[in-house]
């Protein structure tokens, strides 16, 4: 079974409170076993448009991506997201 990414795309508007975020969203993160491929770094455009922040999380499949997304521990971290940030995120199938 091909695993399953979540890309993200982030601009962020209040690092300080962008952190909440990053905290509350270990708990999702651990009980569906996610692993940062990327998170964050330093990128350099080549075409087209980006966000400031680029992060890659790896999940055994894209059903395990899809339900960590759809979590509630997921859902209570992203609502410490939505006001201090702006994200694109897209969940990836990987190759087979």
């Amino acid at each position: 079974m091909p695993k399953g990414y979540w890309v993200a795309h982030v601009d962020i508007d209040d690092p300080a409170a962008y952190e909440a975020y990053r905290r509350a969203n270990a708990a999702a993160f651990d009980k569906y076993g996610a692993r940062f491929l990327i998170r964050g770094g330093s990128q350099q455009l080549l075409e087209g448009q980006a966000r400031a922040r680029c992060v890659v999380v790896e999940f055994d499949s894209v059903e395990v991506a899809r339900a960590c997304y759809h979590s509630q521990e997921y859902q209570t971290a992203k609502a410490l997201r939505d006001p201090v940030s702006r994200a694109d995120v897209t969940i990836v199938e990987g190759c087979p």
